[in-house]
């Protein structure tokens, strides 16, 4: 047999990306010849995105596409943020974006189904998301997108990649990219007050009555307490009420009217945004990756 060594173990990993145990099983199993060790890594890696879909996939990035008056906001997740900076995973966010542009799919099912190669892998979508999975060596999967398609112009911010916003205006290119880069930083629930869903309305007022219960006031009192903090925080996540981030002596609404332009909704992902993350215990997993080095050994 073969001797296999770490030039070979390393030739293979930067063909495959795939990890250092697997491309030295597939180097054995091969007796040393790259090209079928290659080839069996390419074999398994269905199996291993098997095994990889159980795992939480709470990083990851968001992604945007515009066409004319019809865009994209997508986000794609993977387990580990350093996979958010692999090539092969951005290539893959860019193009399901542009696919849901393209071709209006209804669900993630139906994005899956796509027609779409990368990196040797396809013919559709998910299969090139199966196949990344097993050269990456991590899980990932597609989590949600927002498709625009009507009469209104479109602007997109991206901040870095962990937070995305689209927004559909008229008027103003600058005013509406200002507006998009103020949602993302400031992160508003609504256009209006009157657009903020009623069961956070509901919850801040019960916050607030709590509060306002344990001062001890009269009833009347606590119950003005109450609505003038649930006014106040319908100030604070509303967009078009929100201080300017680049003004503070206006408001985004008072913004947009002096820029004589309008917007008519927005979108705003954050990666990650209600996914329960898993707290690992970091040297449990470095000792389990030991031992387990030892047994293939």
């Amino acid at each position: 047999m073969a001797a296999i060594t770490a030039s070979m173990v390393a030739e293979l990993r930067a063909k495959t990306d795939a990890p250092m145990m697997e491309c030295k099983k597939a180097l054995t199993e091969a007796e040393g010849d790259m090209a079928k060790a290659e080839e069996l890594l390419r074999v398994k890696l269905g199996s291993k995105a098997g095994k990889a879909s159980s795992r939480v996939t709470a990083e990851g990035v968001v992604s945007s596409f515009i066409s004319g008056n019809t865009g994209a906001l997508l986000e794609v997740n993977c387990e580990t943020d350093f996979v958010t900076k692999n090539d092969s995973f951005l290539a893959l966010a860019q193009a399901a974006a542009k696919l849901v542009v393209e071709h209006n799919p209804a669900s993630i099912e139906a994005l899956g189904a796509l027609a779409y190669e990368q990196d040797s892998f396809g013919p559709t979508l998910e299969d090139v998301r199966k196949g990344l999975i097993g050269k990456i060596g991590e899980n990932m999967s597609f989590r949600r997108f927002k498709r625009f398609d009507g009469a209104h112009k479109l602007a997109a911010y991206l901040h870095g990649t962990r937070i995305g916003v689209l927004v559909e205006f008229d008027g103003d290119e600058t005013a509406a990219k200002d507006v998009a880069m103020h949602v993302a930083a400031m992160k508003p629930v609504a256009l209006t007050s009157a657009d903020v869903p009623a069961d956070l309305i509901e919850k801040e007022r019960s916050v607030a009555a709590a509060k306002a219960a344990e001062s001890g006031k009269p009833a009347d009192i606590v119950t003005k307490m109450v609505e003038g903090s649930v006014q106040k925080y319908l100030k604070e996540v509303s967009l078009f009420d929100q201080t300017f981030v680049k003004n503070d002596k206006q408001t985004v609404e008072q913004m947009l009217k002096a820029a004589n332009t309008k917007v008519a909704s927005f979108t705003l992902y954050v990666v990650g945004e209600g996914i329960e993350k898993k707290v690992d215990d970091f040297a449990a997993e470095v000792a389990a990756q030991v031992a387990a080095a030892k047994q293939t050994a």
